[in-house]
């Protein structure tokens, strides 16, 4: 499998959404695209933005432009101004194929334009190359906020979900802690086994903190060198405790020799905690600041250990 190849291998079947208020309409190209596709159907404009508001997103909208009601380019509209769904591909299906009426999809958003009456294999090349397109950005953009070396979030992707966790604390008055882990003594293991050993020493740390994290929303990523941070919405400061001290057992478990070191003969790791309802939608550096200063605590105690600030 070439790099690009492997770069668009679909992590699921894309989802396509149809949108046509003639059911006949509907069967054909439902037809023409489920051996490819999860097809979902809606048959208004009104009944296909209810279900882009509580279903899962579709990879891409096949979208009728006369309907009653509402029509396509309503619909396209609407879409392309809710934040949550702008990125959807949109095909218009139509019978009005002038430039006049293409002119005005393209403006409001739309990718494609397919006229009636339907040829499915111009349809399935044409929403085969935009589900494409569509998928390859997705995972370019998954890339960009994964770790180089470890291949768990990186920083960008940690501030990101930090920022929104925090709001959510505030908007929710609910708890919010933070672990700031850090792998003991480093630098004297990438002195004592090489620079090699020390990223193969991350890497395995790394996917630990992953496994040992149990909760759907529960989050880890690398802070830079050998820290990392992890997020626990909805968890107050026993429950953290409880969760640093299974991590802190997770890296224990590797086995990882670590001869220089003077907390022990194997790695392990030290871990500062903060836990408390974030006091504003912005107080995500503040706790950060709080998580370091209870990690600086909990070296100076003589590390392998769990500080709560």
């Amino acid at each position: 499998m070439s790099p690009d190849e492997e770069l668009l291998a679909p992590r699921r079947r894309p989802i396509l959404l149809i949108v046509d208020d003639t059911p006949a309409n509907i069967q054909i190209l439902a037809q023409g695209l489920m051996d490819q596709y999860d097809i979902r159907v809606a048959t208004s404009g009104i009944a296909a933005l209810e279900l882009l508001q509580k279903a899962n997103k579709p990879d891409l909208l096949l979208l009728d432009v006369m309907m009653p009601e509402m029509d396509g380019y309503e619909v396209c509209r609407r879409i392309k101004q809710d934040s949550a769904l702008w990125d959807i591909p949109v095909i218009f299906v139509t019978a009005k194929g002038d430039s006049v009426d293409q002119q005005r999809g393209f403006n409001l958003g739309a990718v494609d334009y397919i006229t009636k009456p339907i040829e499915i294999p111009l349809v399935r090349a044409r929403v085969g190359v935009h589900v494409r397109l569509k998928l390859k950005s997705e995972r370019l953009e998954q890339l960009a906020l994964l770790d180089g070396l470890t291949d768990i979030p990186n920083r960008r992707a940690l501030e990101e979900t930090l920022k929104r966790e925090c709001a959510q604390s505030h908007r929710h008055r609910a708890p919010l802690s933070i672990l700031m882990v850090d792998v003991d003594h480093f630098k004297a293991f990438n002195d004592c086994y090489g620079h090699g050993a020390g990223d193969e020493c991350l890497i395995r740390v790394a996917h630990a903190l992953e496994r040992g994290l149990r909760r759907p929303g529960d989050f880890v990523g690398r802070y830079g060198g050998e820290e990392f941070i992890v997020i626990l919405p909805a968890c107050d400061q026993a429950g953290a405790v409880v969760i640093a001290e299974h991590l802190q057992q997770q890296i224990a478990d590797l086995h990882i020799p670590h001869a220089c070191s003077s907390a022990t003969d194997h790695v392990t790791i030290s871990i500062g905690l903060t836990s408390r309802q974030a006091k504003s939608k912005d107080a995500c550096y503040e706790m950060l600041h709080e998580a370091d200063q209870a990690l600086y605590a909990a070296k100076a105690q003589g590390r392998n250990r769990v500080s709560v600030l």
